[in-house]
């Protein structure tokens, strides 16, 4: 729900700025690739000025994407190292339940701590 109404409040009305500066700045525009030559340029190009506008969206978001990833591998370091921990825990909890149930099929009882003695339980 969240996402829709964000999608309403700044997706529509960003496009619609977006379509805006591109009928506004439809006119086309040299772009000199050539820093040495720019009266005669090897490299040019031409191309309406919306497109380098767009392109320099996109390679705005690709860069901060970019950004935005490299800095949160620490991150997903942690979870994928947390979440290896948590199915290693897991099988360790599967193994001993089997253990168990297969301690109760067989009829074996586990040995009992003696009358009045405290029993120290985790370890610890």
């Amino acid at each position: 729900m969240l996402r829709r109404i964000v999608l309403l409040l700044v997706a529509f009305p960003a496009a619609a700025l977006l379509i805006t500066l591109a009928i506004a700045n439809r006119h086309s525009v040299r772009l000199v690739l050539d820093p040495f030559r720019p009266e005669a340029p090897v490299l040019s190009m031409v191309l309406p000025f919306y497109a380098y506008l767009f392109a320099a969206l996109f390679a705005g978001i690709l860069l901060g994407g970019t950004a935005v990833w490299m800095g949160q591998g620490r991150w997903r370091r942690t979870a994928r190292n947390r979440a290896q921990e948590a199915m290693r825990w897991q099988a360790e909890a599967d193994r001993l339940a089997r253990e168990r149930d297969a301690t109760v099929v067989t009829g074996e009882r586990s040995p009992t701590p003696a009358r009045g003695k405290l029993v120290a339980i985790g370890g610890r």
